[in-house]
């Protein structure tokens, strides 16, 4: 049995967790912030991915460029990425190193520079990295698809933000955000490896508890208005095959209702881990999708997913057409296959064996001590870190009933925007 996620509250609002886990000499340090592209506004899209660049940019203590050295030095990996929902950044280090991370992350917390040259040079960094995704037919149809399902939810905007906001935001603007978000009262620190628990948590006390705690947060976003009509996007562009993508408003992932969600889209592509590294390889050809589009030669790939997020996200569904085929035969074959557990439901069968994969899925996404320190962040970032815990135990409760009231409630025609890539010449 795994030892018990011990949880420690700070003076300045902190949240500590710590996990003993003794299988390799190693320990994994990550701070969480719950800030992504859904805490930002017109005009400051991308300004989150931003300021994660920045805090790789150098403090008084670790100038620019040191920080790779020191961590490579001490035997360490370390990353940082954003999301809609929230900033993560880690070090995982041989276990006696692993005070190098906690000193790290306390100095970046509240020393980071923001040097005017480094904002303009990262600035040309995020363009070009924006650009890169442009020249992406998949790309231009999710941005179209979340543009079209959100009305006034900044999911609707790319994570990386508009080129127009990154062309115009100010060294301020970045330091702005990065002091209002980035303060202990909206972090998490999560510590897992070989570790005694309390000399742990002094040495976390050591690092973050004399930071200040912060000012107060910004309210949460307005939510999304249920839709009351499908709407629907063509993108049409020279790219090499079309695309169709579907997605359906759905509710986030401290829904009772995101269980059955998660089963429902393990029975149409396949068993998914359901955090942000994900986990073992996608069981998908056993599942829905794969024989009704790609077997019957209608679509090269066929794909379904759901995300834990805060607030209402998509339930999706997409494929790229084989060539030849009209994207609307894509799409009448992507609604059937909903229509027919609406009407039908899952077999028993099914049902255990998609819960089978969902478990392996979840499990492999938790082997080594790094992806348990970021399950752990990635639900209390997002509900609780019990949720590491719960979720085998909810995804079981799931019934073949639930499985088709879920579809029938959330799957419908009021529900869904569709968007169509339609290639207009050879890329």
């Amino acid at each position: 049995m795994s030892n018990p996620v011990i949880a420690h509250t700070l003076p300045n609002g902190m949240l500590v967790l710590l996990k003993e886990a003794r299988s390799a000499p190693v320990a994994t340090s990550w701070i969480w912030y719950r800030v992504g592209s859904r805490n930002e506004t017109p005009g400051r899209t991308g300004v989150s991915h931003w300021v994660e660049h920045m805090l790789f940019k150098g403090t008084p203590q670790i100038p620019v460029g040191q920080l790779d050295r020191l961590v490579a030095r001490n035997g360490g990996v370390f990353n940082g990425f954003t999301w809609i929902d929230y900033t993560a950044y880690y070090e995982t280090l041989p276990a006696d190193r692993i005070a190098l991370g906690l000193q790290i992350e306390s100095d970046r917390m509240v020393n980071a520079l923001f040097e005017e040259a480094e904002v303009a040079s990262e600035r040309t960094v995020i363009i070009s990295e924006l650009e890169g995704y442009a020249n992406e037919p998949e790309t231009w149809l999710d941005e179209a698809v979340k543009d079209a399902a959100f009305t006034r939810h900044p999911y609707r905007h790319p994570v990386i933000g508009y080129r127009a906001d990154l062309e115009a935001m100010t060294r301020a603007d970045l330091y702005d955000h990065y002091q209002t978000f980035y303060m202990p009262n909206n972090a998490v620190l999560v510590l897992v490896g070989d570790f005694d628990p309390d000399a742990m948590l002094r040495m976390a006390e050591a690092s973050f508890a004399d930071l200040p705690a912060g000012p107060s947060l910004p309210p949460a976003p307005a939510a999304e208005p249920p839709p009351q009509a499908e709407r629907r996007v063509t993108v049409r562009r020279p790219g090499p095959a079309a695309y169709v993508q579907i997605g359906y408003l759905a509710p986030g992932c401290r829904s009772p209702d995101f269980a059955p969600l998660a089963i429902l889209d393990a029975a149409l592509s396949g068993a998914k881990s359901l955090t942000f590294m994900g986990g073992g390889t996608q069981t998908n050809r056993s599942a829905r999708l794969y024989p009704a589009l790609v077997e019957r030669g209608l679509a090269a790939s066929a794909w379904s997913s759901i995300s834990p997020s805060r607030d209402p996200y998509l339930f999706e569904l997409g494929a790229t057409a084989s060539e030849g085929v009209d994207p609307a035969a894509i799409e009448a074959a992507l609604v059937a296959e909903v229509t027919k557990i609406q009407q039908d439901g899952i077999a028993e069968s099914e049902l255990s064996r998609t819960r089978k994969q969902m478990r392996a899925q979840v499990a492999y996404g938790g082997e080594s001590v790094t992806n348990q320190a970021m399950q752990l962040g990635m639900w209390e970032a997002l509900d609780s870190y019990r949720r590491v815990d719960t979720l085998l135990d909810e995804l079981a409760a799931v019934s073949a009933e639930d499985v088709r009231r879920v579809a029938q409630r959330y799957l419908t025609e009021s529900r869904r925007t569709v968007g169509q890539f339609i290639p207009t010449e050879e890329a």
